[in-house]
C-alpha cells in the first residue's frame, strides 16, 4: 500500500493544486517586484507588472532568470527579504569563482526539508528505519536536505557524509542501515566493497534515493540486484531549493514534481516557447513558496520532458522524466558540477594555452575526469621532476576550483588534434 508523507498535496485533485498555485504565484510576484531591484527592472524592461499576473496561466509573460543573472546579483542581489531573515546559506561551485548561493529562512528550510521527507515516504520509509545519508555535506545541498526529510519522517538517521567507505559499511551493518542516500556511483561502489567482503547477508537495506548525477536504468537495475534493494530517482538544484525538487515513486516512471512549491514549464531553448506534455525541451522552474531567494522562471539547462497523467501510486502531481541532457556544456562528475570554461580558467591562470581535451569515463562504478593538457615549446623542454611539479600544481588548482580530483596529463605541442570548426574539449564515455 501506497503511504505519502503529506496527502492532501501529494494526491490533491488539479483543481486544488491549481488554485493553490494561482495564490502563491500572484503573491511571489508581488513580493518579488517589490523587493528586489533587479528582477523589478527585468519585469519593466518586459512590459510586465504585478497586476498582469492573475495565475499561472499568465506565468509565460514573465521574463526568464539564467544562471548569468545569479553571477550577475551575487551575492545578494536576488534576495527577496533582508540578510537578517535567513539562517543558511548553500552553494555550488562557480565557472569563473563566481559562485550560485542560495539564502534560506527557516520556512525555506522546513520546505525543502518537507520535499525530502515526501521522497524518503514515497521509497518506503518510516520512523521505524534507519537512514543512511552518504550524500556529501557542507555547502553541497545533498546531505542537508536528505538529513533534514529523513529527521521529519522520524528515521534513525546518520550523517555519514561521502567517502571513508569501511566507516560507512561498519555503520551499515551494526546500526542496520535500511535507507541509503547517495549518489548512484557511490552506491554501486558501496555495492562492490559490500560483496567484496562478504557481508551481503549483514547489511539490510530495503531502498536507495540517489541523485545528484546522471545515471542509466541499467546501472539502477544493477544495484538493486547487488543490493537487494529498489531504487529510486531524485532531482534537485541549488538555485531551487537542493535535492527533492522532484523524486520517484513505486512505480519507478518517473520523478513527481513538488508542484505545490515549484510550478515546472518545458520550453523550447532556442524560442523560449512554451511545450505542452510529452515534448521534449527544457525544464524552467518557478518557486512559489520560497521567503529568502525564490527564483521565477529559472533555465535549468536540463532537458525532459512533464507528464501529468494518472500515475499508479495515487500522487497527482506532475512528473518529469529522467534527464535526457543538457543545452549547455556542463558536466556532472561525481555529483559536482563542471565547466570546460571552469578548466579553461585555471589552465590560463597557470599560463598554459587554451588547447586541452577532457576525457570523463567510468571506471568500476565511479567517475573519473583526465585531463590532457598541452605544454607550451619553453614548458617541454623542462626537466621530468620540473613537469612533474608542473602536474601537481594544476591538480592542486584544479582541486581548489571544481572541489574534485583531476587526473592531469601534460602532452606535447601540438599533439592534440585542432578543429576548424567549434573545438570538441569533451569525450564522455560513460554510455549514460
Amino acid at each position: 500500500m501506497e503511504n505519502y508523507y503529506q496527502p492532501d498535496i501529494e494526491t490533491a485533485s488539479r483543481d486544488q493544486m491549481t488554485a493553490l498555485q494561482n495564490k502563491r504565484l500572484v503573491d511571489t510576484v508581488k513580493r518579488v517586484y517589490e523587493n528586489v531591484e533587479y528582477y523589478r527592472k527585468k519585469m519593466q524592461e518586459t512590459g510586465v507588472e504585478p497586476g498582469d499576473i492573475h495565475g499561472i496561466e499568465d506565468l509565460h509573460k514573465l521574463p526568464f532568470l539564467t544562471k548569468d543573472d545569479l553571477r550577475e546579483c551575487y551575492p545578494y542581489g536576488l534576495m527577496a527579504r533582508p540578510v537578517r531573515d535567513s539562517v543558511r546559506i548553500q552553494s555550488t561551485s562557480g565557472t569563473t569563482g563566481r559562485r550560485v548561493v542560495a539564502f534560506y529562512t527557516q520556512h525555506d528550510i522546513d520546505v525543502w526539508e518537507d520535499c525530502c521527507a515526501r521522497a524518503i515516504v514515497a521509497a518506503g520509509g518510516t520512523k521505524d528505519d534507519v537512514c543512511h545519508v552518504s550524500y556529501g555535506f557542507g555547502l553541497f545541498t545533498g546531505g542537508a536536505g536528505l538529513n533534514g526529510g529523513s529527521h521529519k519522517v522520524g528515521c534513525l538517521t546518520l550523517p555519514m557524509s561521502s567517502g571513508n567507505t569501511d566507516r560507512q559499511i561498519q555503520f551499515m551493518t551494526d546500526l542496520g542501515s535500511t535507507i541509503l542516500c547517495c549518489t548512484p556511483s557511490y552506491a554501486a561502489y558501496l555495492a562492490e566493497s559490500i560483496n567484496e567482503r562478504g557481508l551481503r547477508d549483514q547489511i539490510h537495506l530495503k531502498a536507495g534515493i540517489f541523485g545528484a548525477e546522471a545515471w542509466s536504468e541499467e546501472m539502477r537495475r544493477d544495484i538493486e540486484s547487488s543490493l537487494g534493494i529498489k531504487a529510486y530517482d531524485i532531482y534537485g538544484l541549488t538555485e531551487i531549493s537542493g535535492p527533492g525538487v522532484s523524486f520517484e515513486c513505486s512505480e519507478q516512471s518517473g520523478m513527481h514534481v513538488n508542484e505545490d512549491n515549484f510550478i515546472p514549464e518545458i520550453i523550447d531553448p532556442k524560442t523560449g516557447k512554451v511545450l505542452p506534455d510529452g515534448e521534449k525541451g527544457e525544464l524552467v522552474f518557478t518557486c512559489i513558496n520560497k521567503d529568502a531567494f525564490p527564483l521565477i522562471r529559472y533555465r535549468t539547462k536540463d532537458i525532459t520532458v512533464l507528464s501529468h497523467e494518472k500515475c499508479s501510486c495515487g500522487r497527482t502531481l506532475a512528473k518529469m522524466s529522467r534527464l535526457m541532457g543538457r543545452t549547455d556544456d556542463m558536466l556532472i562528475v561525481k555529483g559536482v558540477n563542471v565547466f570546460p570554461s571552469q578548466i579553461e580558467t585555471v589552465l590560463m591562470n597557470e599560463g598554459y594555452p587554451a588547447n586541452y581535451l577532457i576525457i570523463v569515463t567510468r571506471e568500476n562504478n565511479s567517475d573519473r575526469l583526465e585531463l590532457q593538457v598541452e605544454m607550451t615549446p619553453e614548458m617541454f623542454s623542462d626537466s621530468m621532476s620540473e613537469m612533474e611539479g608542473r602536474e601537481k600544481r594544476l591538480i592542486g588548482a584544479l582541486k581548489s576550483m571544481l572541489g574534485i580530483y583531476v587526473d592531469v596529463r601534460l602532452v606535447a605541442p601540438k599533439t592534440i588534434t585542432r578543429s576548424e570548426g567549434k573545438a570538441k574539449r569533451v569525450i564522455d564515455k560513460r554510455h549514460i
